[in-house]
């Protein structure tokens, strides 16, 4: 997850991205929480709503954090067996696929001694509260240096226990585990928890091939900090952290295990000249994205994300969001199996109001498939749409006067905000002393009557409403009329005016045909959404 320092003086090129894609859903983020500090997961366990969820904190801490708030109790607390602090610590969550029922879970955790160790604990009578007695050890992995521990778990659609290891630490693997079959750094293990020690399933790419260890999946990894599965799908993507260069997102087709990803001969699709393996093997699999290491548009160290399967932002199904740790830099791409497209820069518009989206060390997908991104520092924001601007846009054409051969136009004054309560309409380009009323509704028309068009109309039960006030223009043709948002007086109706709604306001005022009879004529339309 973490880079050192001397990865950081190196930089490169800029990474090149694809177009953007056209006419998406503007972005922003929500905080949900802080104060979770030294975050390393997000998670929710089967059968929970998405307003509860369990956060991973690297000192050895599991929190829930429920309606916004996190709880004071951990929810596990195994700070006594966990050592801590740069790339070490409790790093990964993982529910059994039948926690409802079952109230197993795993971690991922180094242990006291530097060693990784994935855990098997269960949750109490209470569901807050989780036993900090180990039930089983499903790996005990020795590691030769204190980085590149891997840290990720997650339960694949098949419902195996899937593991990402780094390589040792160090740089550029010294004792080349990564491309060694009979260690299990640099690998992408799977594990069947369901079934006796040692835990290995018997379908297994790798099971009886003497020169690669059973538990094995995936060969070829770096420092797979972050990976996760296509809720859709079930395909796997792993952000897998780079060396000196470039960071990588992988891409494995559902079920597609016995795969080598190239690392240490490959860094990306860059040959490193590293001894293991010949960086011309077909064998080795590319990344599907690289981006270079540099501050501009790269980064120094990924962390891998989730493909977006909610229903909140439509458009974005199907994109697969990544950030880097240093440069807090985030993207989304799309991935057709085939080719990358639409490989977006995301951190600017999804800038929260409160909080900073910087250390971004993990990111969370909630029951719902919407996506949440944590920080080290402990705070957890929501990807969601970002709402219009409060205010007023004009629509549908208004028609000149018979009596002045003017156009009659829709204004605003004040604010949209209801709590500030000085909201305004104006109409300009009435005949001068001319009466008229201000009449609004939910449901937006442009259909031709009396001397101009029709511009309001009531929808689904809710009427057309009118404002009582008749009302006369000025000598320069303009009527103004304040209306209280707080209490307002109808004539029909009633609709009320409140924050988040959107009201659609026009004038009708009086005309003559062009034989000179009396008739009516009609502003252009004014839709205004309206704040808090």
């Amino acid at each position: 997850m973490l880079k050192t320092t001397a990865s950081l003086a190196l930089a490169f090129a800029a990474m090149a991205l694809s177009p953007a894609a056209e006419a998406q859903t503007p972005l922003t983020t929500e905080r949900i929480v802080a104060g979770v500090g030294s975050l390393t997961d997000i998670q929710w366990a089967p059968g929970d709503p998405s307003t509860r969820f369990f956060t991973v904190q690297r000192q050895g801490t599991i929190r829930i954090v429920e309606n916004g708030v996190a709880s004071s109790t951990p929810f596990l607390n195994i700070s006594s067996i966990v050592q801590s602090g740069g790339e070490q610590g409790l790093l990964g969550l993982a529910f059994h696929p039948n926690y409802e029922n079952n109230g197993r879970f795993f971690v991922n955790y180094t242990t006291n001694g530097g060693a990784t160790r994935v855990s098997e604990f269960n949750v109490t009578a209470n569901p807050d509260v989780a036993s900090s007695t180990v039930v089983n050890t499903i790996a005990a992995i020795n590691q030769d240096f204190g980085n590149h521990n891997g840290g990720c778990i997650q339960f694949g659609p098949d419902g195996k226990l899937y593991v990402g290891m780094g390589d040792g630490g160090s740089g550029n693997d010294p004792n080349g585990r990564a491309q060694n079959g009979n260690s299990l750094l640099g690998k992408m293990l799977r594990y069947d928890v369901d079934i006796a020690a040692p835990f290995i399933p018997a379908d297994n790419p790798f099971v009886g091939t003497p020169s690669v260890r059973d538990e094995i999946w995936l060969i070829g990894l770096r420092n797979p900090w972050r990976f996760s599965f296509d809720s859709a799908t079930g395909d796997m993507y792993i952000a897998d952290v780079g060396q000196n260069a470039r960071e990588e997102v992988d891409f494995i087709p559902a079920g597609a295990g016995g795969l080598n990803l190239g690392w240490r001969c490959l860094e990306g699709n860059r040959c490193t000249g590293l001894s293991g393996c010949s960086c011309s093997d077909a064998a080795l699999v590319d990344p599907i994205l690289e981006y270079n290491q540099n501050f501009a548009n790269g980064g120094f160290s990924i962390t891998g994300g989730y493909v977006y399967r909610g229903s909140a932002i439509p458009d974005l199904n199907g994109a697969y969001f990544y950030a880097d740790y240093v440069t807090s830099n985030i993207w989304s791409l799309e991935y057709n199996g085939t080719s990358v497209q639409n490989v977006t820069r995301r951190e600017d518009e999804l800038d929260p109001a409160v909080g900073t989206l910087s250390q971004i060390s993990t990111f969370g997908q909630d029951p719902d498939g919407e996506l949440y991104i944590g920080t080290l520092n402990g705070q957890i924001f929501q990807i969601v749409p970002e709402a219009p601007p409060c205010g007023g846009t004009n629509y549908c054409q208004a028609v000149p006067s018979n009596l002045n051969g003017v156009a009659a136009m829709m204004g605003s004054g004040g604010t949209a905000e209801i709590g500030q309560n000085n909201f305004s309409l104006f109409t300009s380009g009435v005949p001068s002393s001319q009466f008229g009323l201000y009449f609004y509704g939910p449901a937006q028309q442009q259909a031709p009557s009396g001397q101009g068009n029709l511009c309001v109309n009531g929808a689904g039960g809710v009427p057309l409403v009118r404002l009582p006030d008749i009302l006369q223009a000025d000598i320069f043709g303009s009527v103004f009329y304040p209306l209280d948002l707080t209490d307002p007086l109808f004539v029909s109706g009633p609709a009320p005016i409140t924050a988040g709604s959107t009201w659609n306001f026009q004038f009708w005022f009086r005309d003559v045909d062009l034989a000179g009879a009396p008739s009516w004529n009609y502003s252009d339309g004014l839709s205004v959404l309206f704040c808090p």
